[in-house]
């Protein structure tokens, strides 16, 4: 081989480790990044005194909260869930990508799951807990990462629990009456 082809290889080897290096790093940038959420699950008392209920939250160790994210279609596209430490408090990260694709911090939401504290385990929508909190604008954005800080989720005690009044309570339709399914006579 004279020299001038063994320059030429040597340069066409370099345009190909050169062009390699630039779409692994491109396709690396494109597949990194992370949607970060932390918060608190709290319990509130009702039973209290009114200073006592706004102030006196306690945080509740092991409740379980969950981060669910959905797909354009709606469907589920990832979940995880994490227990809260002795402060109450949880830390959830999940990388923006997951099986390829992209996910959108928008159809993100968090919601609480149990309370493992059985005089603190109803469910509340105070802080959203029970319904579920969508990621709306991160507390911070560094490089790829997004961060959310939520307000704390509450659960409160079984004596604060609001009876159901948007369902009948009567087991038995309208519409049904002794006479109509027994008759008139005796």
């Amino acid at each position: 081989m004279d020299s001038t082809a063994r320059v030429l290889t040597l340069i066409a080897v370099s345009l190909l480790l050169v062009g390699f290096h630039s779409y692994s790093v491109r396709a690396l940038e494109d597949t990194t990044g992370f949607i970060h959420v932390a918060g608190k699950v709290l319990c509130q008392d009702c039973t209290k005194g009114y200073n006592e209920w706004i102030n006196g939250d306690r945080p509740i160790k092991g409740s379980k909260v969950s981060l669910t994210c959905m797909d354009e279609r709606r469907r589920v596209a990832y979940f995880v869930s994490d227990v809260t430490d002795q402060k109450g408090q949880f830390d959830m990260s999940v990388s923006k990508y997951i099986n390829g694709k992209r996910l959108n911090d928008k159809l993100c939401w968090v919601r609480l799951i149990s309370s493992p504290d059985p005089t603190c385990n109803v469910f509340t929508d105070f802080g959203g807990g029970k319904s579920g909190v969508k990621l709306m604008r991160p507390t911070s954005v560094y490089h790829d990462t997004l961060k959310y800080v939520l307000t704390p989720l509450y659960f409160t005690t079984p004596m604060c629990e609001q009876p159901d009044t948007t369902t009948p309570t009567s087991t038995t339709p309208d519409s049904y009456s002794y006479e109509s399914s027994h008759g008139t006579g005796y």
